[in-house]
């Protein structure tokens, strides 16, 4: 009886210290923002060839799984034992994502160095005849307004010694230094070895994963259910597969996505004749994994690069770029996506935005993912809080709600 009495008293000090502690350590973040973002970066910088070999785990997961069930099934008529045959499956479907992850940067490698140089060298090349033709036409064009051409033309000449100075100063030395790196001769060598070394142990820590990952869900699955009563282990198994429902889908799906607008942008372009077609195609590509914002991400460097060669032709691209994100966020996009996140368009927006200001470019490519996830979990919260107060969770009955009776808790419109 003394237990029950003291029970609130003990449950009202543990919340109240537990309120507490989180606001010291909210104020305690807010004022040493710099040094805890510091800490975090440095935690995360020590740690990234397991996040490397994370992201590449679970990107190359389906290929695996696809690779291992087929082996195992396709020797069930051997005389190999059950754990042979897995343990064979296993083998040839590490080989094989391996391989598919070497081919795949080998390939993109070899198209777009050669391509990303020869690009460089035509712009700096072709750049001063350029700038002259420009110059003409906007003489041209303002030839009745001599005042407004003289403004125009100083802000044009600015322009100009600003992007010439940018390219003597910082574009054509750093080509310099990466072929001196590919010579050996460059002093941030070290820098190169770091990224390979980390990039080496990613992959190895990939293979790994792949291979224990089914034995890292079961024992995750022995954590929950031996910390947590069973209602909370249960939700939180639940919770975990809509996560991995929404990333999956919305990932993949979006790898997909862009490379069919990649290989469509290349063949278009190609048949339109415009120059950079690779460059400008891979740039697309890899930019439309960013929803909504990634076609005219893209869009800009290469408008530019079309747009020194021939500023017409820089008018059609970006016509033809307009009409490939309709055809991508209206036909293409909903096709291979479907409803995979259940955010509106404000949400995607919001989102975008939000973790693109937060975590930069990969920010903007797990931003809309991870907002699901979190609006998901809010509206389970919002709807446990009203079947909690006995209110109704029908969204409609609060579409045009003036206020709810306290006594007979009828809804009240207005």
């Amino acid at each position: 009886m003394k237990n029950k009495k003291y029970q609130p008293y003990i449950y009202w000090g543990i919340t109240g210290f537990v309120v507490l502690s989180l606001l010291i350590a909210l104020i305690f973040f807010i004022i040493e923002m710099e040094k805890v973002k510091a800490a975090v970066q440095m935690f995360f910088g020590i740690l990234s060839p397991i996040t490397y070999g994370a992201v590449l785990a679970y990107l190359l997961a389906p290929i695996y799984n696809w690779v291992r069930d087929l082996t195992v099934s396709g020797l069930k008529k051997s005389s190999l034992s059950q754990k042979n045959r897995e343990a064979l499956g296993s083998s040839l479907a590490t080989f094989f994502s391996v391989a598919v992850l070497i081919a795949v940067v080998v390939g993109l490698a070899s198209m777009l160095i050669p391509q990303l140089r020869d690009s460089i060298v035509g712009i700096i090349e072709a750049l001063p005849t350029s700038i002259y033709n420009l110059q003409l036409r906007l003489e041209q064009i303002l030839a009745d307004d001599p005042d407004l051409e003289m403004i125009v033309m100083e802000y044009y000449d600015m322009g100009v010694f600003q992007l010439q100075t940018w390219l003597n100063n910082d574009v054509i030395p750093n080509m310099d230094k990466i072929y001196s790196f590919i010579s050996g001769l460059s002093s941030g060598i070290f820098t190169v070895i770091n990224v390979l070394k980390n990039i080496l142990i990613g992959i190895i820590v990939m293979v790994y994963l792949l291979n224990m990952k089914e034995k890292l869900l079961t024992q995750l699955k022995m954590i929950l259910y031996g910390a947590f009563p069973l209602k909370i282990a249960n939700k939180v198994l639940e919770e975990g597969r809509y996560v991995h429902q929404v990333f999956g889908g919305f990932i993949i799906g979006k790898l997909l996505d862009s490379l069919i607008i990649g290989i469509l942008c290349f063949v278009l372009l190609n048949f339109m004749k415009m120059p950079y077609v690779l460059l400008i195609s891979v740039i697309v590509g890899v930019t439309n994994v960013i929803p909504f914002f990634g076609p005219f991400i893209g869009a800009i460097p290469s408008a530019f690069l079309i747009l020194l060669v021939s500023p017409v032709k820089c008018f059609w691209f970006l016509g033809f770029i307009l009409l490939l994100q309709q055809f991508d966020g209206n036909i293409l996009g909903p096709k291979i996506l479907g409803d995979s996140t259940g955010l509106s368009s404000f949400w995607v927006l919001f989102s975008i935005l939000l973790f693109g200001g937060w975590f930069g470019f990969v920010g903007m490519i797990i931003g809309v993912p991870t907002f699901a996830v979190f609006y998901k979990l809010v509206t389970e919260l919002v709807t446990w809080l009203l079947a909690k107060r006995q209110l109704s969770t029908d969204i409609e009955k609060y579409d045009h709600l003036n206020y709810i009776d306290e006594e007979n808790r009828t809804y009240i419109e207005k």
